[in-house]
């Protein structure tokens, strides 16, 4: 299944996510691909609003890995994996614990560990064409 969300304004990100989050309810793993600046952080702060988090969303680049509480209490992790440089490290952090812990994983730069990855992690790849920014959701 695939999904591909064309947003021209900012103010079109929670109709998005909202999209992506239904399209994929049943899935609780969401591995972003795409060049630095595209949007990643910022799409993943509007999923986090539709799930009921009211933490302040931010990227995680120097802790690699952060938790915020969702609607209902549940939990939701998002990471950052930009500057990890070997599998090791993600071992080390103790990733298997939070991919498999049936709480949201929103995970930047999962291409860094893509083996690691279960396999029915939904890939939304982020691009620019022209002045508009492309979501491609898909398992």
């Amino acid at each position: 299944m695939q999904n591909r969300i064309e947003i021209i304004h900012q103010d079109e990100l929670p109709n998005a996510a909202r999209q992506v989050l239904h399209a994929f309810a049943d899935k609780r793993i969401f591995a972003f691909v795409g060049e630095m600046g595209v949007g990643k952080t910022t799409f993943i702060k509007e999923l986090c609003k539709e799930l009921g988090v009211k933490d302040n969303v931010s990227s995680p680049t120097f802790s690699i890995v952060n938790e915020y509480l969702a609607g209902e209490g549940s939990k939701v992790y998002h990471f950052d994996f930009y500057r990890i440089k070997t599998l090791e490290e993600a071992f080390d952090l103790g990733y298997e614990d939070y991919l498999y812990s049936n709480a949201y994983c929103f995970i930047e730069w999962s291409e860094k560990i893509n083996e690691l990855l279960p396999n029915d992690v939904v890939t939304i790849e982020m691009f620019k064409e022209g002045e508009k920014r492309i979501i491609l959701a898909s398992t």
